[in-house]
């Protein structure tokens, strides 16, 4: 980590004011009390793929008595696309019971909020810094699954924040790591450089490891939904994750945590009924992260006992999301909500929100406005106003249609 002369810092060349640059959010996590049926939502009706299970007590270990009665114990790990994960989803009970104390709190129902950061480099050096800074760091090194190096950290409401780079990629045949690559896990800062993932694969090639070995999910629906030419198990595709929506007990040190130490951008700051919202980015689109003033939660009518507003997942285009609504209330029986005012998401129009089985709100929508060189976003004056609860079977196109991050890869 180079100080340069005028306080700036070396990211790949270019001057910042601190040593890494967020690049989007990674990955997200949510501990469910009701677990099977979690699990059913996230994976059979959300669609997210099964990438690996961290079984606390396999081959038949015997679970302690204590842990009975929380159901299932198992972790998971699902990705939408190659990044090995996208969404974790554990046992809020048992986390309580086995993790450290310093990380975790009933009302905090999200395990990880995952910032990707674009090299090594930076995550070592984030670290470094955000240690220096006063940060509540909470661990660093390398996890399995996933092999992602990274540096964790505590918000002031005790969300748990990672900044990380180098994700196991899946590739096509939908196989994660096998088991036996998993002995590169770090659990402190890692020295640098390190070798390559690429060499990681050759020398466990060398050694014998059988690279189809690993998780493999299998589709739990029918594919039976023509979505834009390829039959799925549901009539949407999810194409990106975020934003997230958090309650917090002080805004302001929440706001100086993620705008001063992350580095986050504001890119708006809404009013609602006198109480200020905060719309917050780290690459073109309108926001990847909004705070919210605790006291908005009963007036929301949002679960009461998490700090958790909404986790939102974009579909792949407008069509989709329509067909969406249908599937989860009509098909499934979800609970839709259509009430949230639109001031509170900001930068999107068409979207709905549906409840998990625990209560959490999950946000489905497939356009996000895109802010450009001037770092402006678009006056709300000329952004679409929608009718909750009206969906016209086309809409016309904003200048920033199908614009931002790309979704890479086939469908299914």
């Amino acid at each position: 980590m180079v100080d340069t002369l005028d306080g700036k810092y070396s990211v790949g060349g270019v001057l910042m004011d601190r040593p890494f640059k967020i690049r989007r959010l990674g990955h997200f996590g949510i501990n469910a009390i009701k677990m099977d049926e979690a699990l059913r939502f996230y994976h059979s009706l959300l669609g997210f793929k099964v990438v690996d299970i961290r079984d606390p007590f396999p081959e038949g270990r015997q679970i302690p008595d204590e842990f009975k009665s929380f159901g299932n114990l198992s972790g998971y790990f699902f990705r939408y696309s190659h990044d090995h994960h996208a969404f974790v989803l554990y046992n809020h009970p048992y986390r309580g019971a086995t993790d450290n104390r310093d990380r975790w709190r009933k009302n905090i129902t999200v395990n990880q909020i995952t910032w990707q950061v674009g090299t090594l480099a930076e995550v070592v050096s984030g670290h470094h810094w955000l240690t220096e800074k006063g940060c509540n760091m909470a661990k660093a090194g390398r996890d399995m699954p996933g092999s992602n190096w990274h540096t964790y950290l505590m918000d002031p409401d005790w969300f748990q924040n990672e900044l990380y780079y180098g994700i196991e990629q899946i590739g096509w045949s939908g196989h994660s790591k096998p088991w036996d690559m998993h002995h590169r896990e770090f659990s402190e800062v890692a020295p640098l450089p390190q070798i390559s993932e690429y060499q990681e694969v050759s020398d466990a090639l060398k050694s014998g490891s059988q690279l189809t070995s690993g998780y493999r999910d299998t589709e739990p629906l029918e594919e039976k939904y023509d979505v834009d030419g390829v039959l799925l198990g549901r009539p949407f595709k999810i194409t990106k994750v975020g934003p997230v929506r958090l309650f917090c007990e002080d805004i302001a040190a929440s706001l100086a945590f993620y705008r001063d130490m992350l580095g986050f951008i504001v890119t708006e700051v809404a009013d609602f009924e006198r109480d200020p919202i905060y719309f917050l980015r780290n690459n073109t689109e309108h926001h990847s992260l909004a705070l919210y003033p605790v006291r908005l939660r009963e007036k929301l009518s949002c679960r009461d006992d998490s700090l958790l507003f909404s986790f939102a997942v974009r579909l792949a285009n407008y069509g989709q999301l329509r067909a969406a609504v249908s599937f989860f209330r009509d098909e499934h029986g979800c609970k839709i909500r259509e009430d949230i005012p639109q001031v509170l998401y900001s930068g999107i129009d068409h979207t709905v929100f549906v409840e998990d089985p625990d209560g959490h709100l999950i946000q489905l929508y497939a356009y996000m406005e895109q802010i450009g060189w001037d770092g402006k976003p678009r006056p709300t004056t000329q952004r679409r106003q929608v009718t909750p609860g009206d969906w016209p079977e086309t809409i016309e196109p904003t200048s920033d249609a199908f614009m931002g991050e790309p979704f890479l890869g086939p469908l299914g």
